[in-house]
């Protein structure tokens, strides 16, 4: 390919980029945790609205941080915030209704609190959790504007909170009333910075769709996911490549699983999980 017409090719994609950079909301996950890294000041807004509190103050926020559990189950948490109570936060936007369910919420609270209670700490003395999905839709489908999902004890004489200290919270992105939390999702779908109704949040949004540093900062973003896009599909051919070719060793029979593993470079649980489905479809 000639210079010229990479160079052409090059200038089509930064076109691209920019169109694209029009459109991006604080409802698109990429933009918001952009938006929010070392955003005290729009993290403490969207925070004090969702639960109501005016009291709340950050002391450190970590966009797309991954979070482990002991078994090695990881999660990125998109904004991940601690106030100066120690609360911890872990805010979620989800376009897609199917990533919002609840064992979705229940494992990233369970990592939460697990990142939280350090070794030979008491119990009792952990911090309040919050785990707040900001979805597109109404996942609910009840119609509000915020949903708490809360633990209760039910006895004969009726429930009453069971107050673990782990709150799970959905916010309902299509929600428009004329009050905070309906101005609040209404400047998470928004495009232009000038139309927001919060500062805290349009002055970011402003810098990275408007100023000069900002649009680079975004266009290099957006180029670094495309790589990281295109890697992780060469890697996922890759191994579906090295899954067939363990497939039909496994059916010639004249390897062991763990000499197949070695061929291939598949871990050993792979194989036996080929092995298995192999057997059911004789």
């Amino acid at each position: 390919m000639k210079e010229d017409d990479i160079l052409s090719i090059t200038a089509q994609i930064h076109k691209q980029d920019l169109e694209r950079l029009k459109l991006l909301r604080y409802i698109d996950d990429d933009f918001m945790t952009v938006c929010l890294a070392d955003n005290y000041e729009g993290v403490e807004l969207i925070l004090r609205i969702i639960l109501g509190r005016q009291d709340i103050t950050i002391k450190s926020v970590n966009t797309q941080e991954l979070m482990k559990n002991l078994q090695g189950r990881s999660a990125i948490l998109d904004v991940h915030a601690v106030d100066s109570t120690k609360k911890e936060f872990d805010i979620e936007i989800q376009r897609s209704d199917a990533g919002a369910g609840a064992k979705r919420a229940r494992h990233n609270s369970s990592l939460l609190d697990a990142h939280i209670l350090k070794p030979g700490e008491n119990t009792e003395n952990i911090p309040d959790s919050y785990v707040i999905f900001i979805t597109e839709n109404d996942v609910m489908g009840k119609s509000q504007a915020v949903y708490h999902i809360q633990r209760y004890v039910e006895t004969n004489q009726g429930k009453e909170l069971f107050d673990d200290g782990s709150h799970i919270i959905y916010v309902n992105g299509k929600y428009r009333g004329n009050d905070e939390i309906g101005k609040l999702m209404y400047d998470f779908s928004c495009t232009n910075p000038d139309d927001m109704n919060y500062e805290a949040l349009a002055k970011k949004a402003r810098y990275y769709k408007q100023d000069e540093k900002g649009v680079a900062t975004m266009c290099k973003i957006m180029e670094d996911m495309r790589k990281e896009a295109a890697r992780e599909a060469a890697q996922k051919a890759e191994q579906n490549k090295a899954k067939k070719t363990a497939v039909h060793l496994i059916k010639l029979g004249k390897m062991t699983l763990e000499e197949i593993a070695e061929a291939t470079e598949l871990p050993l649980d792979i194989i036996k999980e080929l092995e298995n489905q192999s057997m059911q479809l004789v």
